[in-house]
């Protein structure tokens, strides 16, 4: 990330999510640049696309275009935007930035995969604790809760953004009275998010939401 010299890098939107990107494209995620365009690969939306250099930092360590482009980050001429566009960028699935958009996508997106007999890939969408103060996100954690959508696992990064918390049982009881199951594990720790994502895979489960908690915003 170092070598992304842009002056808008969204610092903390961008280095909360580091561990969590990388244990999801390292161990968790079935694609790869190879099956970018497989109808049966996972799907990754970061809806938190106000923060992307750690996920170019990803992308770029596993292929999916050359580590050179991250010198040019932020400039006029480069495909690696302040917010993502997945017309510019390889292995980018939505463009996204303007917050509360990536989850009612996801929820679409894992809907329309299992309309078209597709059961296998899963859907993964990152969103930040204070993201969720948008009212989208309420519509789409209630509907994706009341239809079931087994293919579906929200990770939601923590690091305590949001305008007015969350009160008793914290963002996990906010999805689970929709009828999702949550859990939530140290947001640093590559073992601990490895282990949870195996769970939330479970083919029998409905929608799944890990909370991953980080250090607070300074």
């Amino acid at each position: 990330m170092t070598v992304m010299t842009g002056d808008e890098k969204h610092g903390p939107s961008a280095t909360s999510t580091l561990d969590v990107l990388w244990v999801l494209y390292d161990q968790v995620l079935r694609v790869s640049p190879d099956t970018a365009g497989d109808p049966g690969r996972d799907r990754f939306l970061l809806s938190k696309g106000h923060g992307p250099a750690a996920y170019y930092a990803v992308l770029a360590a596993k292929g999916f275009f050359p580590e050179s482009w991250l010198a040019s980050f932020g400039s006029a001429s480069s495909p690696l935007g302040y917010h993502p566009d997945r017309s510019l960028v390889p292995g980018v699935e939505i463009a996204s930035g303007s917050l509360g958009h990536g989850l009612p996508l996801g929820v679409g997106l894992a809907h329309g995969l299992l309309a078209r007999g597709l059961s296998g890939p899963r859907v993964y969408v990152l969103v930040g604790d204070a993201e969720l103060d948008e009212g989208s996100n309420n519509e789409a954690i209630v509907y994706a809760g009341a239809v079931g959508l087994p293919n579906l696992t929200v990770v939601a990064v923590d690091n305590q953004s949001s305008s007015y918390g969350w009160g008793p049982g914290g963002i996990e009881a906010h999805f689970a009275v929709s009828g999702w199951s949550a859990m939530r594990v140290p947001g640093r720790d590559h073992a601990a998010l490895a282990s949870a994502f195996r769970v939330t895979s479970a083919p029998d489960a409905g929608p799944q939401l890990v909370v991953a908690t980080v250090e607070g915003k300074a």
